[in-house]
């Protein structure tokens, strides 16, 4: 009788080898270039796609089986979280508005970071990067679904969470985030992975995650804490991804150079001012602070960002084009997006406030060079406006810029008191921009920017009303128009700023006076 021989386990390398190449095969029904026809046609070249390295060597049963023990684990605080009332733990109501930021403005993006690397799996030839994408969409659908469970259980108590899907397609500064990924989306598949896995995740990322989870923390947000610190996991593989991505172009051939710095220097422009309004969110949101966004931008940007690049150079590539100015914004930016939402919290389904002396006097240890002089006169302004009753809102609309889509409130490199406008013509049109750097990126790829859904622009042709509105008719206000088709619940969304989204009933679970 013959004796049977026990095949040999696999070691990992092997594994991973087997279940990703050993899952490819060349087609002869079609040529590849036609079943893979987007991984040519943006000019990238690649010769071998076998020297492309997952240094996680990723199979997809381990993947199942990590992802399942984070999730058991997550689920178990959100659950304590809720049964013990967690949200009575929270320092102030006002950290609430950070969630409310949250859940309208990244949330989403995490879903449609799912669709993009869902499409791009399916459009590299090789293997090994296929298989990489697709575990990163799951990745992101993941965290879309965790930072809503997390987060759902406030829209239980507070204002300005019941509809954040129905406002991401619809409120007006929602559309940079909105337009940053539907831009990045629209691009072929490595320039997407750039886009995203290398400018947003690898250089950007830590910028949003770290500091804002550990202001949770500081703030009494376990639940928050939780989900932040369990897509960090994720995001070390993601990282591992775009950095992956971005020197195996340059490895390949020396012509991918030119056009991999080309989208360095665009996707770390529209990822920076994506971070607006978390440098908004880090310095005036949460009651407790951990760190100013100076701090965090020297820190995750400039540290690690700066050693990325000199490490880079041996490719052929630099410093994003806008480097230098990113660096000298960080002193300007969250004071001048702060006081933009103020100006318009009519129209924001979250609440502005001015800080308090105690939190002027951290803005100003914090940014001894800008405050003092360019912005606590204007917040001292307008607080003695809102003690005579006459809190102010701004109701006209701002200009757009029509690449970022962000309110073109930015001021000059080199000189924060004058505003920086841009133009660019096409076709007879005009096009408005905040920045050198957002106008070249227009002017490099007109015919798509022009395409763009600018909120404003939509509002003043009449198309952000409710059916049947009449514009015509007697006492028509535009602004309730708008807020009645943005679904917003009219004084609790948005306007001042009250104790808590039910006020009565938080001083009633913990003996505080409203």
């Amino acid at each position: 009788m013959d004796t049977r021989v026990a095949k040999k386990k696999l070691g990992l390398k092997e594994r991973y080898a087997a279940m990703t190449r050993g899952l490819g095969w060349e087609t002869t029904y079609q040529p590849m270039d036609k079943v893979f026809p987007y991984d040519t046609y943006e000019g990238i070249k690649i010769h071998d796609w076998d020297k492309w390295q997952d240094p996680f060597r990723l199979t997809m049963d381990a993947y199942w089986k990590y992802q399942g023990e984070k999730e058991k684990k997550l689920y178990a605080v959100i659950e304590a979280f809720a049964q013990n009332n967690g949200q009575l733990g929270i320092s102030d109501a006002r950290y609430v508005n950070a969630l409310k930021l949250f859940i309208q403005g990244v949330t989403p993006l995490e879903y449609n970071a799912h669709r993009g690397f869902a499409h791009v799996g399916r459009q590299f030839t090789g293997e090994c990067a296929r298989v990489a994408a697709q575990m990163q969409s799951i990745d992101e659908l993941r965290h879309y679904q965790t930072e809503t469970h997390a987060i759902s259980h406030y829209n239980k108590y507070f204002n300005g969470m019941h509809s954040p899907n129905h406002w991401f397609d619809r409120v007006w500064y929602l559309s940079v985030p909105k337009s940053f990924f539907e831009d990045a989306c629209t691009a072929g598949p490595f320039e997407f992975l750039t886009a995203v896995s290398f400018s947003f995740e690898y250089v950007l990322t830590n910028l949003l995650f770290v500091p804002f989870m550990f202001g949770a923390a500081h703030n009494g947000d376990m639940s928050t804490v939780t989900f932040g610190f369990s897509a960090q996991s994720d995001e070390s593989r993601h990282m591992t991804l775009g950095i992956e991505c971005i020197k195996f172009m340059l490895e390949q051939d020396p012509d991918n150079v030119p056009i991999v710095q080309r989208w360095i220097d665009k996707w770390f422009w529209r990822g920076y001012r994506l971070l607006t309004i978390v440098a908004m969110m880090q310095d005036y949101m949460l009651p407790k602070r951990v760190m100013s966004w100076k701090e965090a931008w020297e820190m995750y940007a400039e540290g690690n960002g700066g050693a990325l690049f000199k490490d880079l150079a041996r490719y052929g590539i630099r410093e994003p084009a806008g480097w230098k100015d990113a660096c000298e914004g960080k002193d300007h930016i969250s004071h001048q997006a702060w006081a933009t939402f103020y100006n318009y919290g009519a129209a924001a389904p979250f609440h502005t406030w001015v800080p308090s002396d105690e939190e002027m006097q951290w803005l100003s240890e914090k940014y001894p060079e800008s405050f003092d002089t360019l912005y606590r006169p204007r917040f001292e302004f307008w607080r003695e406006r809102a003690e005579e009753g006459r809190r102010f809102y701004n109701k006209t609309l701002p200009m757009l810029c029509t690449t970022c889509q962000v309110p073109m409130f930015f001021t000059e490199p080199g000189d924060a008191t004058k505003i920086a406008y841009r133009e660019s013509d096409y076709f007879g049109n005009k096009y408005h921009f905040c920045s050198d750097h957002c106008k070249h990126i227009f002017d490099d790829e007109p015919e798509k920017y022009v395409q763009s859904w600018l909120p404003v622009h939509q509002i003043y042709q009449g198309h952000c009303f409710p059916e049947g509105t009449d514009p015509t008719a007697e006492g028509f206000d535009p602004l309730m128009a708008v807020l009645k088709y943005y679904e917003m619940n009219i004084g609790r969304d948005n306007f001042r700023l009250r104790r808590l989204g039910r006020p009565e009933e938080f001083a009633a679970w913990t003996g505080e006076t409203a």
